[in-house]
């Protein structure tokens, strides 16, 4: 497979490396309704907080692992609407695929259209046989865009210092 370099294009999408440049938008992020809801308040209140976060757990993932999260524009517009990566986490086998977007953003097909540009990316530059996925039982959303990519319902997950258990997907790469 011939590896594919970032940012990655689609038709309506760019996907490109986070800077700490992106904390004000994350700070939107972190602190939306759906991020909360599903993913849970990580109590960052500050453009500071959200640049502390980004070095902490997502640049540094890219040193680590050679992948880690990635923002996702509207191609049309450069502007940031969500978030889709590949994250290792040291609790886990395999690394897990993830995905966020603004409030205001879900429902337009862009977790689908990044996930899979994502995919490729992963599976084209690193040699990883099986992702996993996982998600709150009470997401319908994301359950079913986890299927639609081929993802397949394989138990559960209960993270690290977490107190809530989530389904557990997994995807074989061959």
């Amino acid at each position: 497979m011939t590896p594919i370099s970032l940012p990655l294009i689609t038709e309506r999408l760019m996907i490109r490396e986070i800077k700490t440049s992106d904390a004000p938008f994350f700070l939107e992020l972190f602190n939306s309704k759906g991020w909360i809801e599903f993913i849970g308040d990580r109590n960052i209140k500050s453009i500071k907080d959200a640049e502390i976060v980004l070095k902490e757990k997502y640049l540094s993932s890219y040193v680590d692992n050679g992948f880690g999260s990635y923002l996702v524009l509207e191609k049309e517009t450069q502007k940031p609407i969500g978030t889709c990566g590949v994250y290792k986490r040291s609790d886990l086998d395999h690394p897990d695929l993830g995905f966020a977007f603004l409030d205001n953003q879900v429902g337009k097909g862009y977790g689908i259209e990044s996930s899979k540009a994502v995919l490729e990316y992963v599976t084209s530059n690193f040699t990883i046989q099986e992702l996993y996925a996982f998600t709150l039982r009470t997401n319908p959303r994301s359950i079913h865009l986890l299927e639609k990519l081929g993802f397949k319902e394989n138990g559960t997950y209960k993270p690290e210092g977490d107190d809530e258990t989530l389904l557990l997907f997994t995807f074989e790469i061959f």
